[in-house]
C-alpha cells in the first residue's frame, strides 16, 4: 500500500497526545507487571489488567489485553493460550497492552521472569535487544520489509528464532484501522516516526519458551 494511504490519519490527530499515550501505556504495563504473582491464572492477570488501566483512565481499549504464561509465550496474538495455564515459581510471562488514552492509541508489549532461570532471563533480554536493533536499522530510513529482514537475520545470529507471523502494525487516533494500513512487515515504504509498532517475537530454538516486546518507533 502507498505511504500516502498507509500513513493517514484522523483530523485529531496530535503527535503530542500520541506520545502522551505511548508514555501512559508504558506506566500501566509497569503497574499491572509489579502486582503478577505466581500462582495467578491468565483470566486473573487478564482482569487485573482491566482493573489497572481503568485508574490510569484509559478512555477505552483498542486491542483486549494479552498476558501470556510459560510456554503461552509462544502463542501469537490471535492464538489462545492453553486453558488452565497457572504463572511457575520459575516462570516467564509477557504484557500486551493496547488502552486509548486522550483519543490515542497506546500498544506496548514486554516481557518479565519470576525467579532466576537464566535462559529464562536471556530471552526476555533478547526481545529488547532485537527491539534497539531494530529500531536503530529503522533509523535509516530502510523499509519495513526490510527491517523485519533485518531483525530476522539478527535473532539467527543471536541464536534465537523469530515469530515471522507477528509483523508490527499501524497506530493513530482511535481507531486507525479505518486507514487500513497493513502489517509494518509487509510496508514497501521508510515509516515515518510515531505511527508504527515494531513488534518483536522470539521464541527459543528447543525449549517451550518465548518472549515478546513492542514498542512505537519514534525519531
Amino acid at each position: 500500500m502507498p505511504a500516502a494511504t498507509a500513513e493517514n490519519v484522523g483530523r485529531k490527530f496530535d503527535l503530542a497526545r500520541m506520545l502522551g499515550a505511548r508514555e501512559r501505556a508504558w506506566t500501566a504495563l509497569r503497574d499491572i507487571a509489579s502486582r503478577i504473582r505466581p500462582g495467578m491464572t491468565e483470566p486473573e492477570a487478564v482482569q487485573l489488567a482491566k482493573e489497572r488501566l481503568e485508574a490510569a483512565g484509559m478512555d477505552r481499549i483498542w486491542h483486549p489485553s494479552i498476558l501470556r504464561f510459560g510456554a503461552n509465550t509462544l502463542k501469537t496474538f490471535r492464538q489462545r493460550s492453553a486453558p488452565d495455564t497457572v504463572l511457575g515459581e520459575n516462570d516467564i510471562y509477557f504484557v500486551d497492552l493496547g488502552p486509548v488514552f486522550d483519543g490515542h492509541e497506546g500498544d506496548v508489549g514486554d516481557t518479565f521472569v519470576v525467579g532466576d532461570d537464566p535462559v529464562m532471563h536471556a530471552c526476555a533480554a533478547a526481545s529488547r535487544e532485537l527491539f534497539a536493533r531494530g529500531e536503530a536499522r529503522w533509523r535509516d530510513g530502510v523499509t519495513g520489509v526490510a527491517l523485519y529482514d533485518y531483525v530476522s537475520a539478527q535473532a539467527d545470529a543471536m541464536g534465537w528464532r523469530l515469530n515471522h507471523a507477528t509483523k508490527g502494525h499501524r497506530v493513530g487516533d482511535y481507531p486507525h484501522a479505518v486507514h487500513k494500513a497493513g502489517n509494518l512487515g509487509d510496508f514497501a515504504g521508510a515509516p515515518v516516526p510515531g505511527l508504527w509498532i515494531l513488534e518483536i517475537q522470539i521464541a527459543h530454538p528447543t525449549l517451550p519458551i518465548g518472549a515478546f516486546y513492542e514498542d512505537l518507533l519514534m525519531a
